[in-house]
């Protein structure tokens, strides 16, 4: 699938309200990133991303990114040290998993939707809601 057919396929208001719901139950944040290039390695690349978001600022280290690259029919799921340490890499390949799933039947929008369900279902088993949590990063689908 092309790149721009992709992007036409998804639903960032569904994305959004996706992550709301998620956040609602955590004192996690949870990212979406599509890049319009071409990347070899989507780890190091979304790692990059992470970074540039500020997903590693947040008070309890407990952000999750998901990196989607569709010129190069790529993923990756990221989740911070404090997320990581709770869950290892098992979870992450599970949910990788199940994503491809979804985009190989065009579920765009919906693999990513269950990306941040689980994502979410992670956040609040460890992360759960505090008193005076905010939301400290925004809850949009960001582009390069």
């Amino acid at each position: 699938m092309k790149h721009r057919a992709f992007l036409q396929q998804l639903s960032s208001e569904d994305i959004v309200a996706a992550i709301r719901t998620a956040e609602q139950k955590t004192s996690g944040e949870i990212r979406v990133f599509i890049t319009h290039k071409a990347v070899d390695d989507p780890v190091a690349a979304g790692q990059v991303q992470f970074d540039k978001l500020g997903m590693a600022q947040t008070h309890h280290r407990n952000g999750v990114l998901i990196f989607v690259a569709p010129t190069a029919r790529k993923f990756a799921i990221l989740g911070d040290i404090g997320v990581h340490q709770k869950c290892g890499d098992a979870f992450w390949v599970a949910v990788a998993a199940e994503m491809t799933g979804h985009f190989k039947n065009a579920g765009f929008t919906a693999g990513i939707i269950h990306a941040i369900q689980k994502a979410g279902e992670l956040l609040a088993t460890h992360f759960p809601p505090q008193a005076g949590d905010t939301n400290e990063l925004p809850d949009q689908v960001e582009h390069d």
